[in-house]
C-alpha cells in the first residue's frame, strides 16, 4: 500500500482506512474532556493553495484548489499549527470536498494525504461507502470523517496535501476545497484494527502459507492492553480463539498466529479482554485455495471495478492483486470521455492509463467502457452521443491505442433518461467500432452492455451492428425485492434466443454485469445472513450464466460499493474480503476453464446441478438444493462453497442451498478453434446516420420504462438529414436509396442521392418525410435508409417515427 508503518507511528498519525497507528496518553480520570479545536481552512501557516472568499464559508473564506498544473515537489499543501491542551488521540473531521460522489453532490476532490509533525504523509484511503455517507455542509462540500491522529501537548504541525489528480466534469485536475477542520479528544485508547495476511494485502493469503492476525489500537497504551479474539468460519464454527497483549511503550499492535486453516472466509471479533461482545471490532480474512484460477484467454471470470472512482490510489496495487487472487481474469473499467478529451483532439489519459497498467501488471485483462460524450461534442438533439460521429471514431481509436484487451461501446444506453434512440446509438456503435478495428493490434470490440431486452436493443440490432463486433454483451440482475435467495434472471436465455433468431448464435456473449441488490443501513456492511445470500448467489449466477452459453461473466462489483441503500461489493468497507469473495475464489479455482458440458440428470426435483470440464482432465459438477438432499458421488472428491474439502458419507453428500463441487476424473481436452476476425469491407466503413431537429426528438426513455410509441415525433411534413460518413482513407461515391416507408408515410430527397464523401469525411443528404392523411397519430413506423458503394450494400439506418 506504499505505507511505512514505523514512520507513521513515529509521526503519531492514524487513519482508520490505512491503520497507521499513533501514540497516545490516556486521559486522566476525573477530568473533563477539552473542548473541540476548530481551525479555518484559510488559516494555514504555509500553503500554496489559493484562498477564495465566500459568505457561505464559516470564516468567510476557504481553501480552493482546482488546477491541471502538476504539483511542485512538496505537492499542493496547507500546513497548520495546532495547539493541543493535552496529549492524546483526537478524532479529525473536516468540511471539505469528498474524493467520491455523494447523494447530495457530484463534486469530487483528490484523495487527501495527512502528515503530523515530522512524520511522513499517509493517504486517507477509505472506501466509497465511508465517503458516500458523509453529511452535506454547503455547496459541494461535505462533513468528512478523516479518522484519528495523535497530538502532542501544546504545539503540533498538521499538513494536508494533494498529489494525485481526480476526474472532474470537464477533465482531470488536482482539486480540494477545505472550509475548516475540527479535532475532538478521544477518551483512552481503543481497538481499531483487525486483519490477517501479510502487509500490503487486503487480508488474504493462500492455503499453506503461514498467517497471523494483526490486532491494533488507535494509540499507545500506558499499561498492558489485553485483547480477546475469536475466529469463526463461514458456517459459524469457531476455529480459533485466544488472547494477546499489547505492551505499553511504543507498541500499538500485536500479532497472534493462526492455526493451519482450510480455504474459506473467516470472521474475526476482537475486543478488550474485559469488554462486552457488543464492543467488538469485526474483520474478515480469506484463505485462498492452493490451486489458482485459469489464466489468459482460458479464464471466463471478470469483475467490475471502476477503479478511478472506487479505489484509492494507495490501495490500487493491493486491490488488483486481490482481484487476480480471487480468480478474476478480467476487470471492467472505464474513464470519463470528457476527462480524457477535454477539447477536440486534446487527450489527457495519463491518470487512467496508470490504472490500466497496474491491472495489466497483475495479470488482469481490462475491458474498457466508453462513457457519454463531452459537452463540446454534443448538441441538444444528440445527447448523450457526439453530434459528429467522427469524434466517436477518433476517440475509440485513441482508446484502442492504450492496449485494453477489449472495448465496450457504451453502458446501458437503453435505460438512461435521454431521448437517444436505437438507430442513433447504432450509428455511434458502428463509428466507434471502426475506430477500434482500424487501430493496430486492436482489442476486441464489445457491443453495449444492454440492461434489458426490449425496443431499444431491438432497433439497434435492426441496424445491423452485430457485424461490427467481436462480442455480444448484456446485463442481468434479479428482482431487487428478492432479498433472501435471489433467483438468476432470464436475461442470459433471452439474449441467447435473440442472437439465435438473428443468426448471431456463434458470436460470443458476455454478461458484463451480474450481481444482486442487498439493502443495508448506513454505516453497516452486509450482515452475516446477507453475506451468505451474496456468496451463494455469486456462485449460482456465474454457473447458470455459463450454462446458458455465456462466454464470460463479470460480477458487479469488486470494490466496496454502497449506492442508494444497496451494497454490491465483494469487499467490506474496510477493504476486507466478504464470503462472496472467497466463494468466487473457490469457484474459479475448481472450475478451471469452465467448459459447460450439460445439466446433471437424476437429481431430486428440488436440486439443481451443472457439469463442467475444468480443462485439467476433470469433470466438475456444481450442485445445490432448495432443501437438504442426499446425492451419491461415488469415486469423487467434494468441496464446499468456500473451497474446503468436504467429507462424504458412504459415497454420498448432503446438498443444501450452499453449492458444492463434485470433482472426478474426466473431461474432453478438445476445444473448438476460435474463428479468425473478419475484415470489414469498404461498404461497411460507410455509416448512415439519421439526424432530426431537437423539436422532433423521441420521448425520453424514462430509465427504460417508457412504452411505445418511441419513435421520432414528426409533423405532417418534416425536414431531416441523412449523414453519410466515410471512414476509409480514400474518397468514396455512395448512392443513397430513398426509403419507401409503409403506413402512409413517404420520403423525398431534396438533392442528389449519389454523393462523393471525402476520406474520413461526412456528406449530408436532406429528405422531406411526409405523413399522409391516413397516418395514425402516436403509432410507430419503421423508416429504413439504405445505400450502396460500388454495388455492395451499406449497412442500413433503421429508425422509428411517429406522427405527434
Amino acid at each position: 500500500m506504499g505505507l511505512n508503518r514505523r514512520t507513521a507511528m513515529k509521526a503519531g498519525l492514524l487513519t482508520t482506512a490505512m491503520s497507521a497507528l499513533g501514540l497516545n496518553s490516556a486521559h486522566p480520570q476525573g477530568t473533563s474532556t477539552p473542548p473541540p479545536i476548530t481551525v479555518q481552512g484559510e488559516a494555514a501557516v504555509r500553503t500554496n493553495i489559493p484562498v477564495v472568499r465566500d459568505r457561505r464559508a464559516s470564516g468567510g473564506s476557504y481553501l480552493a484548489l482546482t488546477t491541471k498544473k502538476k504539483p511542485p515537489k512538496e505537492g499542493w499543501y496547507a500546513a497548520y499549527a495546532i495547539r493541543a491542551p493535552e496529549a492524546g488521540v483526537y478524532a479529525l473531521t473536516a468540511v471539505a470536498t469528498s474524493p467520491v460522489e455523494t447523494p447530495h453532490t457530484e463534486a469530487t476532490a483528490s484523495y487527501l494525504q495527512l502528515a503530523l509533525n515530522d512524520g511522513g504523509f499517509t493517504e486517507i484511503a477509505r472506501s466509497q461507502p465511508h465517503w458516500y455517507e458523509s453529511k452535506p455542509a454547503w455547496g459541494g462540500l461535505s462533513v468528512l470523517d478523516l479518522g484519528e491522529l495523535e497530538l502532542l501537548r501544546c504545539e503540533n504541525m498538521l499538513t494536508f496535501r494533494v498529489t494525485e489528480p481526480t476526474v472532474l466534469e470537464t477533465g482531470t485536475a488536482y482539486a480540494l476545497a477545505l472550509d475548516r477542520f475540527t479535532l475532538r479528544r478521544r477518551e483512552g485508547v481503543e481497538l481499531r484494527e483487525v486483519r490477517a495476511g501479510g502487509d500490503g494485502t487486503l487480508s488474504t493469503y493462500r492455503y499453506g502459507e503461514p498467517a497471523s492476525l494483526t490486532l491494533g489500537l488507535n494509540g499507545r497504551p500506558d499499561r498492558p492492553y489485553r485483547v480477546r479474539y475469536t475466529v469463526v468460519d463461514y458456517f459459524g464454527e469457531r476455529v480459533a480463539e485466544g488472547y494477546a497483549t499489547i505492551k505499553p511503550g511504543d507498541e500499538t499492535t500485536v500479532k497472534a498466529p493462526l492455526p493451519q486453516l482450510p480455504p474459506g472466509n473467516y470472521r474475526v471479533a476482537a475486543s478488550a479482554a474485559d469488554a462486552s461482545d457488543a464492543e467488538a471490532v469485526v474483520g474478515h480474512f480469506a484463505c485462498l485455495p492452493a490451486l489458482p484460477a485459469a489464466s489468459g484467454d482460458a479464464n471466463r471470470f471478470g469483475v467490475n471495478v471502476w477503479a478511478t472512482s472506487l479505489v484509492p490510489p494507495s490501495r490500487l496495487d493491493a486491490f488488483a492483486a486481490a482481484m487476480r487472487d480471487m480468480g478474476a481474469g478480467w476487470i471492467r473499467d472505464g474513464q470519463a470521455w470528457p476527462a480524457a478529451e477535454p477539447s477536440p483532439g486534446a487527450y489527457d489519459t495519463e491518470h487512467h492509463d496508470r490504472v490500466t497498467r497496474t491491472m495489466r501488471r497483475h495479470g488482469l485483462s481490462p475491458l474498457e467502457v466508453i462513457s457519454p460524450a463531452p459537452e463540446w461534442a454534443m448538441t441538444a438533439a444528440s445527447l448523450p452521443l457526439p453530434a459528429d460521429l467522427r469524434h466517436a471514431y477518433r476517440y475509440a481509436r485513441r482508446l484502442a491505442s492504450g492496449h485494453p484487451a477489449a472495448v465496450q461501446l457504451s453502458n446501458e444506453p437503453d435505460v438512461d433518461v435521454t431521448s437517444s434512440t436505437g438507430d442513433a446509438h447504432a450509428a455511434f456503435v458502428k463509428a466507434a467500432a471502426l475506430g477500434i478495428t482500424d487501430a493496430p493490434d486492436r482489442p476486441l470490440v464489445v457491443l453495449p452492455g444492454i440492461a434489458q431486452a426490449g425496443h431499444f436493443q431491438g432497433l439497434m440490432l435492426a441496424n445491423d451492428v452485430v457485424r461490427y463486433a467481436d462480442v455480444w454483451a448484456f446485463h442481468g440482475y434479479p428482482d431487487p425485492a428478492e432479498q433472501d435467495e435471489p433467483a438468476f434472471p432470464g436475461a442470459a436465455d433471452e439474449q441467447r434466443e435473440l442472437a439465435g433468431r438473428l443468426g448471431a448464435g456463434e458470436v460470443p456473449r458476455w454478461m458484463t454485469e451480474c450481481g444482486a441488490f442487498f439493502a443495508v443501513r448506513p454505516g453497516v456492511d452486509l450482515v452475516p445472513v446477507q453475506q451468505a445470500f451474496q456468496a451463494r448467489y455469486l456462485v449460482r449466477s456465474m454457473v447458470e450464466g455459463l450454462a446458458a452459453g455465456n462466454t464470460r461473466q463479470f460480477w458487479f462489483a469488486g470494490p466496496p460499493l454502497h449506492d442508494d441503500g444497496v451494497y454490491f461489493g465483494l469487499l467490506s468497507r474496510e477493504f476486507q474480503p466478504l464470503p462472496a469473495y472467497s466463494a468466487c475464489a473457490a469457484l474459479t479455482s475448481l472450475l478451471g476453464e469452465a467448459h459447460f458440458t450439460g445439466v446433471v440428470s437424476g437429481l431430486p426435483a428440488w436440486a439443481v446441478g451443472f457439469e463442467f470440464d475444468s480443462g485439467r482432465g476433470e469433470s466438475v459438477r456444481v450442485l445445490w438444493s432448495a432443501k437438504p438432499a442426499r446425492i451419491p458421488v461415488p469415486g469423487a472428491t467434494v468441496y464446499d462453497v468456500m473451497g474446503r474439502r468436504a467429507e462424504t458419507d458412504g459415497g454420498a453428500v448432503t446438498v443444501s442451498r450452499d453449492p458444492v463441487y463434485v470433482v472426478a476424473p474426466g473431461g474432453d481436452s478438445t476445444r473448438p478453434v476460435r474463428a479468425p476476425r473478419r475484415v470489414l469491407s469498404p461498404a461497411e466503413h460507410i455509416v448512415l446516420s439519421q439526424r432530426y431537429a431537437a423539436r422532433n426528438a423521441a420521448p425520453n426513455k424514462d430509465n427504460g420504462d417508457a412504452e411505445p410509441p418511441l419513435g421520432y415525433r414528426l409533423s405532417r411534413r418534416t425536414l431531416m438529414s441523412l449523414d453519410v460518413y466515410n471512414f476509409t482513407s480514400i474518397s468514396r461515391t455512395v448512392t443513397v436509396n430513398a426509403p419507401r416507408p409503409a403506413g402512409g408515410w413517404s420520403a423525398r430527397a431534396e438533392g442528389p442521392t449519389r454523393v462523393e464523401v471525402p476520406p474520413q469525411g461526412r456528406t449530408t443528404v436532406d429528405f422531406t418525410i411526409t405523413a399522409g392523411s391516413g397516418v395514425k397519430r402516436r403509432t410507430d413506423h419503421r423508416l429504413a435508409f439504405t445505400a450502396t458503394l460500388d454495388g455492395d450494400e451499406v449497412p442500413p439506418s433503421v429508425s422509428l417515427v411517429q406522427l405527434k
